[in-house]
């Protein structure tokens, strides 16, 4: 039966109701934000990095060696570490999760494995949490709302494992691939990599972040599309000031010139940095909490159910 259609009424004088927005802002601006992050991707491909600069803050250590002589120093367990960035008033909780090099090891069998029991441990978590008798009034939401996985610079195609990966983390978590060190590619091999990556991704039905809704409008349809186009994010990370005309910027100087991070010429970083923090931040937590979390939540409930309401008898 169709829902009736209700008639919408102009109030003759004002009410006040509109400032519910302005409430529901004040609300969460004393309570703050979590956002939840996991990198994903092999060792030396500057995952530490790109996150400090993506954030404008040093919330990572770099793995990478200082010294020649230094030792290779590899992340071995997956670690979350966790900040409160402030900006204008705003506080966010960064959870950022950092995981062992994938793929390195001579047998790289189920390699996944741990990454994704991780991911699914931080739904199993609030799941007990939201179903507590005396649960929270507010609930630490340590599920993963982003996954970005970094592609080695090769310019050819995806390892076989990238794909098993990718396509093993989309099931779970909102994955949105990145060309890590992006500035040893020329142009068109870029372009042309970016090409091979989408199309390998087609061919094996590795459905990534973003997704389209039916309240998504004209609009939001056109962004997340053109994003869909872009992806992978072909991106360069610095936590170095260099100077480009007298101004001083975040980038890398080598012997040809300077790559300015923030350039949309020179890489993608800026549209990867607006695309997490200024159009989908919240839509991100939000497709966690009502796709991947909820899919989780009912085959969970319904496997509760079958234990506890064992079949009749024949």
């Amino acid at each position: 039966m169709a829902a009736a259609t209700v008639e919408e009424i102009r109030a003759n004088a004002y009410v006040g109701f509109d400032t519910i927005t302005q409430q529901i802002e004040h609300k969460l601006l004393k309570r703050g934000f979590q956002f939840n992050v996991i990198v994903v991707g092999q060792t030396g491909l500057g995952k530490s990095t790109l996150i400090n600069t993506i954030f404008a803050s040093h919330l990572i250590d770099s793995k990478g060696r200082k010294e020649a002589d230094e030792p290779v120093r590899q992340t071995t367990e997956i670690h979350p570490v966790s900040h409160v960035i402030t900006e204008n008033g705003v506080r966010l909780r960064l959870n950022i999760v950092d995981t062992p090099g994938y793929g390195d090891q001579i047998n790289n069998e189920n390699c996944w494995d741990p990454i994704v029991k991780y991911i699914k441990d931080q739904h199993s978590a609030y799941l007990r949490k939201e179903l507590t008798a005396m649960r929270d009034r507010h609930i630490q939401d340590t599920r993963i709302h982003c996954c970005l996985f970094f592609i080695n610079p090769t310019g050819h195609s995806l390892r076989p494992i990238d794909i098993i990966v990718m396509k093993k983390l989309s099931e779970v978590v909102n994955v949105v691939p990145v060309i890590a060190k992006a500035d040893s590619l020329t142009l068109e091999e870029r372009d042309a990599f970016k090409q091979k990556i989408r199309a390998e991704l087609q061919y094996h039905n590795i459905r990534l972040y973003p997704f389209d809704t039916d309240e998504n409008d004209e609009e939001e349809i056109e962004l997340n599309e053109s994003i869909r186009n872009m992806i992978p994010f072909a991106v360069v990370g610095s936590e170095r000031n260099v100077i480009i005309d007298g101004k001083a910027v975040r980038g890398r100087k080598n012997r040809w010139g300077v790559v300015n991070v923030e350039d949309e010429k020179h890489c993608e970083f800026v549209y990867l940095r607006n695309f997490l923090t200024r159009t989908h931040l919240q839509d991100l937590i939000e497709t966690t909490a009502q796709i991947h979390y909820e899919a989780f939540r009912s085959k969970q409930l319904l496997a509760l159910k079958e234990q506890t309401n064992p079949r009749n008898a024949q």
